[in-house]
């Protein structure tokens, strides 16, 4: 089942929006062009992520400053889980989730 998050036309760098979905917080974001779905929150220890900076492909978390490599989702900064992403699906001019 196709649940819509977002119009295509409004994808632009720098997009960030928090979506809840079955009792998890999503982030819809565009960076460098790529559109990127993942769990709201920190694996080191559960901050929300819709606040972090992204500076070259690096997301850094706002809590504790941990950094993600976002082609990856693996932690750079410290030894810590990867960031949990969600496939990215499309339908007529939206983008969702497949559930």
């Amino acid at each position: 089942m196709f649940i819509a998050l977002e119009r295509l036309l409004n994808l632009d760098d720098g997009y960030r929006q928090v979506f809840q979905l079955q009792g998890r917080s999503l982030l819809l974001m565009v960076v460098e062009g790529r559109t990127l779905l993942l769990e709201n929150r920190c694996p080191h220890q559960g901050a929300a992520l819709d606040k972090a900076s992204v500076t070259a492909g690096v997301l850094r978390c706002p809590r504790h400053g941990i950094e993600f490599d976002l082609a990856s989702g693996s932690a750079l900064s410290a030894p810590c889980a990867s960031l949990v992403y969600l496939p990215v699906a499309y339908e007529a001019d939206r983008v969702g989730i497949d559930l």
